[in-house]
Protein backbone atom coordinates (compact mmCIF):
# COMPACT_ATOMS: atom_id res chain seq x y z
CA UNK A 1 0.00 0.00 0.00
CA UNK A 2 1.35 3.59 -1.17
CA UNK A 3 1.13 5.85 2.11
CA UNK A 4 0.92 9.59 1.53
CA UNK A 5 3.11 11.23 3.89
CA UNK A 6 2.07 14.73 5.46
CA UNK A 7 5.29 16.37 3.63
CA UNK A 8 4.42 14.71 0.14
CA UNK A 9 0.93 16.37 0.82
CA UNK A 10 2.28 18.90 1.14
CA UNK A 11 4.18 19.27 -1.63
CA UNK A 12 1.12 18.07 -4.04
CA UNK A 13 -0.32 21.32 -2.74
CA UNK A 14 1.96 23.58 -3.05
CA UNK A 15 2.81 21.77 -6.97
CA UNK A 16 -1.07 22.67 -7.18
CA UNK A 17 -0.93 26.04 -5.92
CA UNK A 18 1.63 26.81 -8.53
CA UNK A 19 0.01 25.11 -11.27
CA UNK A 20 -3.53 27.44 -9.94
CA UNK A 21 -1.40 30.74 -9.83
CA UNK A 22 0.52 30.47 -13.03
CA UNK A 23 -3.26 29.61 -15.01
CA UNK A 24 -4.55 32.81 -13.01
CA UNK A 25 -1.57 34.86 -14.51
CA UNK A 26 -3.21 35.63 -18.01
CA UNK A 27 -6.13 37.70 -15.83
CA UNK A 28 -4.38 39.15 -13.09
CA UNK A 29 -2.23 40.67 -15.89
CA UNK A 30 -5.52 41.44 -17.79
CA UNK A 31 -6.66 43.00 -14.36
CA UNK A 32 -3.90 45.05 -14.25
CA UNK A 33 -5.18 47.06 -17.74
CA UNK A 34 -3.47 49.53 -18.39
CA UNK A 35 0.03 49.68 -17.10
CA UNK A 36 1.43 52.09 -19.21
CA UNK A 37 -0.13 55.30 -20.43
CA UNK A 38 -2.56 55.14 -23.60
CA UNK A 39 -2.37 57.33 -26.98
CA UNK A 40 -5.81 58.48 -27.75
CA UNK A 41 -5.63 59.67 -31.58
CA UNK A 42 -7.92 62.42 -32.15
CA UNK A 43 -7.78 63.05 -36.34
CA UNK A 44 -8.75 66.95 -36.07
CA UNK A 45 -6.82 70.07 -35.19
CA UNK A 46 -6.65 71.17 -31.92
CA UNK A 47 -9.94 73.60 -30.32
CA UNK A 48 -12.81 71.94 -32.56
CA UNK A 49 -15.49 70.20 -30.66
CA UNK A 50 -14.90 66.57 -30.96
CA UNK A 51 -11.24 67.32 -29.72
CA UNK A 52 -12.41 68.89 -27.06
CA UNK A 53 -14.70 66.67 -25.82
CA UNK A 54 -12.68 63.87 -26.06
CA UNK A 55 -9.89 65.74 -23.89
CA UNK A 56 -12.56 65.66 -21.11
CA UNK A 57 -12.65 62.11 -21.42
CA UNK A 58 -9.05 61.29 -21.88
CA UNK A 59 -8.35 64.07 -18.53
CA UNK A 60 -11.35 61.83 -16.46
CA UNK A 61 -10.32 58.26 -17.82
CA UNK A 62 -6.68 58.67 -17.12
CA UNK A 63 -7.88 59.98 -12.65
CA UNK A 64 -9.87 56.89 -13.09
CA UNK A 65 -6.89 54.57 -14.53
CA UNK A 66 -4.18 56.26 -12.85
CA UNK A 67 -2.59 56.18 -15.95
CA UNK A 68 -2.39 58.98 -18.49
CA UNK A 69 -4.44 59.14 -21.74
CA UNK A 70 -2.38 60.98 -24.04
CA UNK A 71 -4.34 63.08 -26.74
CA UNK A 72 -2.52 62.91 -29.77
CA UNK A 73 -4.03 65.25 -32.71
CA UNK A 74 -3.70 64.07 -36.09
CA UNK A 75 -5.65 66.35 -38.61
CA UNK A 76 -5.79 65.85 -42.54
CA UNK A 77 -7.01 63.11 -45.13
CA UNK A 78 -10.86 63.71 -44.12
CA UNK A 79 -10.26 62.93 -40.79
CA UNK A 80 -8.74 59.24 -41.30
CA UNK A 81 -5.35 59.35 -40.41
CA UNK A 82 -6.61 57.95 -36.21
CA UNK A 83 -7.65 54.65 -38.10
CA UNK A 84 -5.05 54.38 -40.19
CA UNK A 85 -3.21 54.51 -37.51
CA UNK A 86 -5.31 51.94 -35.61
CA UNK A 87 -4.10 49.57 -38.87
CA UNK A 88 -0.81 49.30 -37.38
CA UNK A 89 -0.78 49.67 -33.67
CA UNK A 90 -0.48 46.43 -30.85
CA UNK A 91 -4.20 45.34 -30.46
CA UNK A 92 -3.42 45.89 -26.66
CA UNK A 93 -5.45 48.73 -25.94
CA UNK A 94 -2.78 51.27 -25.46
CA UNK A 95 -3.46 52.81 -28.86
CA UNK A 96 -7.39 53.98 -29.56
CA UNK A 97 -9.21 57.00 -31.90
CA UNK A 98 -12.07 58.78 -31.92
CA UNK A 99 -14.67 57.34 -34.52
CA UNK A 100 -16.69 59.43 -36.96
CA UNK A 101 -18.72 58.62 -40.06
CA UNK A 102 -15.67 59.78 -42.30
CA UNK A 103 -13.93 56.83 -41.12
CA UNK A 104 -16.67 54.59 -42.69
CA UNK A 105 -17.29 57.01 -45.50
CA UNK A 106 -13.65 58.02 -46.82
CA UNK A 107 -13.06 54.05 -47.55
CA UNK A 108 -16.16 54.10 -49.52
CA UNK A 109 -14.63 57.01 -51.68
CA UNK A 110 -11.33 55.77 -51.91
CA UNK A 111 -10.66 53.48 -54.79
CA UNK A 112 -8.16 51.62 -53.43
CA UNK A 113 -9.27 52.16 -49.52
CA UNK A 114 -6.44 51.42 -47.12
CA UNK A 115 -8.90 50.00 -44.20
CA UNK A 116 -11.89 48.36 -44.20
CA UNK A 117 -13.97 49.95 -41.69
CA UNK A 118 -15.42 47.42 -39.87
CA UNK A 119 -13.38 44.36 -40.11
CA UNK A 120 -10.41 46.61 -39.34
CA UNK A 121 -11.31 48.22 -36.44
CA UNK A 122 -12.36 47.07 -33.17
CA UNK A 123 -15.60 49.26 -31.91
CA UNK A 124 -15.41 49.98 -28.37
CA UNK A 125 -18.27 52.47 -27.32
CA UNK A 126 -20.37 54.79 -29.22
CA UNK A 127 -20.64 57.88 -26.76
CA UNK A 128 -22.40 61.04 -28.77
CA UNK A 129 -23.53 62.97 -32.03
CA UNK A 130 -22.59 65.97 -33.78
CA UNK A 131 -24.69 68.78 -34.55
CA UNK A 132 -24.36 70.40 -37.61
CA UNK A 133 -25.70 73.40 -39.30
CA UNK A 134 -24.73 76.26 -41.78
CA UNK A 135 -23.80 79.33 -40.38
CA UNK A 136 -22.88 83.20 -42.16
CA UNK A 137 -20.87 86.29 -40.92
CA UNK A 138 -23.48 88.20 -38.55
CA UNK A 139 -22.75 90.94 -41.46
CA UNK A 140 -23.83 88.73 -44.49
CA UNK A 141 -27.09 89.51 -46.12
CA UNK A 142 -28.97 86.35 -45.75
CA UNK A 143 -31.19 86.11 -42.16
CA UNK A 144 -32.33 82.54 -43.19
CA UNK A 145 -31.56 79.53 -45.03
CA UNK A 146 -34.06 80.20 -48.08
CA UNK A 147 -32.50 83.67 -48.67
CA UNK A 148 -28.70 82.02 -49.24
CA UNK A 149 -30.57 79.65 -51.38
CA UNK A 150 -32.27 82.31 -53.68
CA UNK A 151 -29.08 83.87 -54.24
CA UNK A 152 -27.57 80.52 -55.11
CA UNK A 153 -30.03 79.88 -57.59
CA UNK A 154 -29.74 83.29 -58.96
CA UNK A 155 -26.01 83.24 -59.33
CA UNK A 156 -25.08 79.14 -59.62
CA UNK A 157 -21.23 78.55 -58.38
CA UNK A 158 -21.08 81.92 -57.12
CA UNK A 159 -20.90 81.31 -53.44
CA UNK A 160 -18.45 78.94 -51.85
CA UNK A 161 -18.48 77.32 -48.74
CA UNK A 162 -16.19 75.71 -46.24
CA UNK A 163 -16.16 72.43 -44.73
CA UNK A 164 -13.61 69.95 -42.60
CA UNK A 165 -13.16 68.08 -46.03
CA UNK A 166 -13.85 66.50 -49.05
CA UNK A 167 -16.20 63.43 -48.62
CA UNK A 168 -17.20 65.14 -44.76
CA UNK A 169 -20.84 64.62 -43.29
CA UNK A 170 -20.80 68.47 -43.56
CA UNK A 171 -19.82 68.49 -46.87
CA UNK A 172 -22.27 65.54 -48.32
CA UNK A 173 -25.24 67.77 -45.85
CA UNK A 174 -24.64 70.57 -48.56
CA UNK A 175 -24.26 67.99 -51.91
CA UNK A 176 -27.90 67.48 -50.43
CA UNK A 177 -29.43 70.57 -49.72
CA UNK A 178 -27.69 71.39 -52.99
CA UNK A 179 -29.53 68.50 -54.95
CA UNK A 180 -33.08 69.48 -52.85
CA UNK A 181 -32.83 72.79 -53.80
CA UNK A 182 -31.97 72.88 -57.67
CA UNK A 183 -28.59 75.28 -56.54
CA UNK A 184 -24.42 74.90 -57.32
CA UNK A 185 -22.22 76.36 -54.97
CA UNK A 186 -18.47 75.84 -54.48
CA UNK A 187 -16.86 73.57 -52.04
CA UNK A 188 -13.38 74.54 -50.28
CA UNK A 189 -12.50 72.25 -48.16
CA UNK A 190 -10.12 73.02 -44.96
CA UNK A 191 -8.01 70.68 -42.19
CA UNK A 192 -10.95 70.92 -39.28
CA UNK A 193 -13.43 73.37 -37.88
CA UNK A 194 -11.69 75.78 -36.46
CA UNK A 195 -9.77 76.47 -39.26
CA UNK A 196 -13.05 76.78 -41.45
CA UNK A 197 -14.44 79.01 -38.98
CA UNK A 198 -11.49 81.04 -39.01
CA UNK A 199 -11.76 80.95 -42.84
CA UNK A 200 -15.34 82.45 -42.88
CA UNK A 201 -14.81 85.10 -40.15
CA UNK A 202 -11.97 86.34 -42.56
CA UNK A 203 -13.74 86.33 -45.61
CA UNK A 204 -12.12 83.51 -47.64
CA UNK A 205 -15.19 81.77 -47.56
CA UNK A 206 -19.63 82.99 -47.96
CA UNK A 207 -20.47 80.58 -45.64
CA UNK A 208 -19.70 77.41 -43.57
CA UNK A 209 -21.55 73.91 -43.13
CA UNK A 210 -19.70 72.42 -39.53
CA UNK A 211 -20.55 71.50 -36.27
CA UNK A 212 -21.37 73.09 -33.47
CA UNK A 213 -17.89 74.84 -32.97
CA UNK A 214 -19.65 77.64 -34.06
CA UNK A 215 -21.63 77.65 -31.20
CA UNK A 216 -19.72 80.16 -29.06
CA UNK A 217 -19.14 82.29 -32.21
CA UNK A 218 -23.01 82.77 -32.81
CA UNK A 219 -23.85 83.35 -29.35
CA UNK A 220 -21.44 86.12 -29.41
CA UNK A 221 -23.21 87.65 -32.16
CA UNK A 222 -20.16 87.13 -35.39
CA UNK A 223 -21.79 84.33 -36.77
CA UNK A 224 -25.32 84.09 -37.94
CA UNK A 225 -26.92 80.17 -37.72
CA UNK A 226 -28.98 79.90 -40.38
CA UNK A 227 -30.27 76.09 -39.89
CA UNK A 228 -29.60 73.06 -38.20
CA UNK A 229 -29.25 69.56 -40.02
CA UNK A 230 -30.19 67.18 -36.87
CA UNK A 231 -33.98 65.48 -36.13
CA UNK A 232 -34.02 68.37 -33.76
CA UNK A 233 -34.11 72.03 -32.98
CA UNK A 234 -31.12 72.94 -30.58
CA UNK A 235 -32.05 73.92 -26.92
CA UNK A 236 -30.18 76.95 -26.91
CA UNK A 237 -31.24 78.05 -30.39
CA UNK A 238 -34.87 77.29 -30.06
CA UNK A 239 -35.77 79.86 -33.14
CA UNK A 240 -33.18 78.19 -35.76
CA UNK A 241 -35.27 75.98 -37.87
CA UNK A 242 -33.95 71.96 -39.32
CA UNK A 243 -33.93 70.97 -42.37
CA UNK A 244 -37.08 69.36 -41.96
CA UNK A 245 -38.29 72.15 -40.35
CA UNK A 246 -37.73 73.93 -43.67
CA UNK A 247 -39.49 71.43 -45.80
CA UNK A 248 -36.18 69.25 -46.58
CA UNK A 249 -36.39 65.52 -45.99
CA UNK A 250 -32.57 65.47 -44.62
CA UNK A 251 -31.61 64.90 -41.37
CA UNK A 252 -28.26 64.17 -40.02
CA UNK A 253 -27.34 62.79 -36.70
CA UNK A 254 -23.83 62.13 -37.24
CA UNK A 255 -23.08 59.16 -34.16
CA UNK A 256 -19.12 59.53 -32.83
CA UNK A 257 -17.25 57.53 -30.40
CA UNK A 258 -13.97 55.42 -29.65
CA UNK A 259 -12.59 52.63 -31.64
CA UNK A 260 -9.14 49.98 -31.14
CA UNK A 261 -7.22 48.15 -33.83
CA UNK A 262 -8.71 44.69 -34.71
CA UNK A 263 -8.24 41.85 -32.68
CA UNK A 264 -8.62 43.04 -28.94
CA UNK A 265 -9.05 41.25 -26.24
CA UNK A 266 -12.55 41.99 -24.90
CA UNK A 267 -11.67 41.88 -21.61
CA UNK A 268 -9.19 44.88 -22.46
CA UNK A 269 -12.43 46.35 -24.49
CA UNK A 270 -14.78 46.25 -21.72
CA UNK A 271 -12.22 48.10 -19.31
CA UNK A 272 -12.33 50.16 -21.84
CA UNK A 273 -15.71 50.77 -22.60
CA UNK A 274 -16.84 51.18 -19.07
CA UNK A 275 -14.18 53.82 -17.82
CA UNK A 276 -15.49 56.18 -21.38
CA UNK A 277 -19.24 55.20 -20.49
CA UNK A 278 -18.60 56.51 -17.24
CA UNK A 279 -16.08 59.34 -18.02
CA UNK A 280 -19.36 60.49 -20.88
CA UNK A 281 -21.54 60.64 -17.90
CA UNK A 282 -19.41 62.81 -15.60
CA UNK A 283 -21.06 66.68 -15.03
CA UNK A 284 -17.79 68.16 -16.85
CA UNK A 285 -18.34 66.26 -20.13
CA UNK A 286 -22.30 66.58 -19.65
CA UNK A 287 -21.84 70.28 -19.38
CA UNK A 288 -19.26 70.38 -22.42
CA UNK A 289 -22.29 68.36 -24.77
CA UNK A 290 -24.73 71.59 -23.51
CA UNK A 291 -22.52 73.57 -24.58
CA UNK A 292 -22.35 72.66 -27.99
CA UNK A 293 -25.80 71.22 -27.98
CA UNK A 294 -24.33 67.89 -29.06
CA UNK A 295 -26.34 64.62 -27.97
CA UNK A 296 -25.05 61.55 -25.75
CA UNK A 297 -25.52 58.65 -27.36
CA UNK A 298 -24.01 56.12 -25.69
CA UNK A 299 -24.58 52.48 -27.37
CA UNK A 300 -21.88 49.18 -26.45
CA UNK A 301 -19.41 48.40 -29.25
CA UNK A 302 -21.57 45.38 -30.45
CA UNK A 303 -24.77 47.74 -31.70
CA UNK A 304 -22.15 50.33 -32.36
CA UNK A 305 -20.61 47.96 -34.99
CA UNK A 306 -23.80 47.21 -36.41
CA UNK A 307 -24.83 50.55 -36.90
CA UNK A 308 -21.61 51.70 -38.61
CA UNK A 309 -22.32 48.24 -40.71
CA UNK A 310 -25.95 49.37 -41.90
CA UNK A 311 -24.21 53.05 -42.35
CA UNK A 312 -21.77 51.42 -45.13
CA UNK A 313 -24.70 50.59 -46.80
CA UNK A 314 -27.04 53.89 -46.75
CA UNK A 315 -23.75 55.90 -47.85
CA UNK A 316 -23.23 53.68 -50.52
CA UNK A 317 -26.11 54.40 -51.75
CA UNK A 318 -25.72 57.84 -50.99
CA UNK A 319 -22.49 58.71 -52.77
CA UNK A 320 -24.06 56.89 -55.74
CA UNK A 321 -26.87 59.38 -55.93
CA UNK A 322 -24.38 61.99 -55.85
CA UNK A 323 -21.98 60.17 -58.43
CA UNK A 324 -19.15 60.70 -56.21
CA UNK A 325 -18.26 56.73 -56.13
CA UNK A 326 -14.82 55.83 -57.21
CA UNK A 327 -15.16 54.57 -60.83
Amino acid sequence: MHHTTRRATLGTILSGGAILSGLAAPALAQSRFPDRPIRLIIPWTPGGPADGGFRILADLVGQRFGQSVVVENRPGAAGILGAMALKDARPDGTTISQMHMGVVRQMLLNPRPPYHPIDDLTYILQITGFVMGTVVRADAPWRTLPELLDHARASPGKLNYGTLGIGSTQHLAMERIGLASDVTWQHVPYRGTSDTLRALLGGEIHFASESSGWAPLVLSGQLRLLALYSSARAARFPNVPTLRDLGMNIVIDSPGGLIGPAGMDPAIVAVLAEAFRAAAQDPRHVEFLARLDQPLMLADGASYRAAMQQAMIDERALLGRLNLLPA
